[in-house]
């Protein structure tokens, strides 16, 4: 029987993100610097639906777009170009659409934002949530009371969380977690949350308060528990250069819900994740860096690694026949309008 849900519903807040890279050294008050590599395109929550997407995802989302050329721009990317469903999407009248800078610098980033709060909540926009298989989710402080609908609708939460500017990084968030299928935080935040000293200390205390817990580690690569199936897994980063990090753990984890709908094994499930986020750095970042199939098929065509080759074996029965087209990557400005 077919099953024509969603595969991932997502909301939160859209920005046109503009990277800057190639800037040689930081800048400092009152120095000019040129760059040699611009790129444009959707960011924020659009990082997660075009990584989605880019793997076959049915991909819902919801968020509010400005009513302005970055708007605009924004939503013709993810649904023309990306072919993701905007029907729980609104446009602002006479709110702008926000705007990040990302200066790009070794393998991190500063970033520079002008926005305000939109009009729609999430819940607003949501309402009640579509019965979707995943929802891939940014947990904060106050609750969403779309969340719980969600999953009492038998959607499987998978959620990250974000730097905690108050620094006190309060364990009642963790409260969430019993509505979770799966966690993924960073290092920092997965021991700053667990109070522990170690990635790996973090996971042990993550895995007892949801069924999938992963820690990523940059550089250093994930370990993951499984608790359903028993697994535990620790694999290392792939050895790239970094253009841009920006929206590396976005591409992370929606190659790892692609994977656990593929029912995959933990282990190929976290090396699928860190190789997807791995692909992504080295373009411009943003939504537009997702490798998506197209990535990681020819990645996998070009491999000449013996290890490589060994250690990512599965790849050649995980691969669709059909990878799709090439994928778009960020634009240095937003193509002319045709007429």
């Amino acid at each position: 029987m077919d099953d024509d849900r969603p595969d991932v519903l997502l909301t939160g807040l859209l920005f046109y993100d503009l990277v800057l890279t190639g800037l040689g050294k930081p800048p400092t008050p009152g120095e000019e610097i040129w760059t040699t590599g611009m790129g444009c395109g959707p960011g924020g929550i659009a990082n997660l639906a075009v990584a989605a997407s880019r793997f076959g995802l049915r991909t819902s989302l919801a968020t509010v777009f400005g009513d302005d050329l970055y708007g605009e721009f924004c939503r013709d990317v993810l649904c023309d170009q990306e072919d993701v469903d905007l029907s729980l999407s609104r446009t602002a009248d006479g709110w702008p659409t926000p705007v990040t800078v990302a200066l790009a610098h070794g393998t991190d980033r500063a970033l520079v934002t002008h926005g305000q709060e939109p009009p729609y909540s999430q819940d607003a926009l949501v309402g009640d949530p579509p019965a979707a298989r995943t929802a891939l989710v940014h947990i904060e402080a106050q609750p969403r009371e779309w969340l719980a609908k969600a999953a009492a609708n038998g959607t499987y939460i998978y959620a990250d969380v974000g730097w905690d500017p108050s620094q006190e990084w309060s364990t009642a968030l963790l409260d969430q977690l019993a509505l979770c299928h799966a966690f993924l935080p960073n290092e920092t935040e997965a021991m700053a949350y667990t109070r522990t000293d170690s990635a790996v200390a973090a996971l042990g205390t993550l895995s007892e308060l949801v069924p999938v817990a992963v820690v990523t580690r940059g550089g250093d690569g994930a370990v993951a528990v499984d608790q359903v199936t028993g697994e535990y897994a620790d694999v290392p980063a792939l050895d790239v250069e970094v253009l841009d990090a920006t929206g590396a753990g976005d591409v992370f984890g929606a190659a790892f819900v692609t994977a656990s709908l593929g029912g995959w094994p933990l282990a190929e499930r976290l090396r699928f994740a860190v190789l997807a986020a791995g692909l992504s750095v080295r373009h411009h970042g943003g939504a537009l860096a997702a490798p998506g199939w197209y990535g990681v098929d020819r990645w996998w065509r070009s491999l000449t690694d013996p290890d490589l080759k060994r250690t990512y074996g599965f790849l050649a029965d995980r691969l669709p026949e059909n990878p799709g087209p090439p994928v778009a990557y960020a634009p240095a400005t937003p193509p002319a309008r045709q007429h």
